[in-house]
């Protein structure tokens, strides 16, 4: 892999690897795009949404540890990531989270 992708604190690999399947070829793409953008292209390019790998990103841009969201930092983070959910793929309830919906358990907002 010829990328600097790893080089960012929580980006490995991997995620570099879906990275640049997404046209975000380097750290500097990244950083300039920002963690929603950068997550709504993987999104795009049929990455599944999972709530960890989009709060990771954004630690990793902070230059934080993955593990330092908490709190109410989290909980933003989580209305933004269903609202990124929602606008790329157009549906904000799809797997379990629309059955606990559908059977009343889901929390509220």
């Amino acid at each position: 892999m010829d990328s600097d992708l790893v080089t960012i604190r929580n980006i490995g690999p991997a995620t570099a690897k879906s990275l640049m399947a997404v046209g975000i070829p380097d750290a500097a793409t990244l950083h300039r795009l920002g963690a929603d953008a950068a997550y709504a292209m993987l999104l795009a390019g049929g990455e599944r949404p999972h709530f960890i790998g989009y709060y990771v990103m954004h630690m990793a841009l902070q230059g934080r540890p993955w593990n330092d969201c908490k709190g109410d930092e989290k909980a933003a983070l989580r209305q933004r990531f269903d609202a990124l959910v929602a606008d790329v793929r157009g549906d904000p309830l799809s797997g379990l989270e629309a059955e606990l919906d559908v059977i009343g358990l889901r929390r509220p907002g």
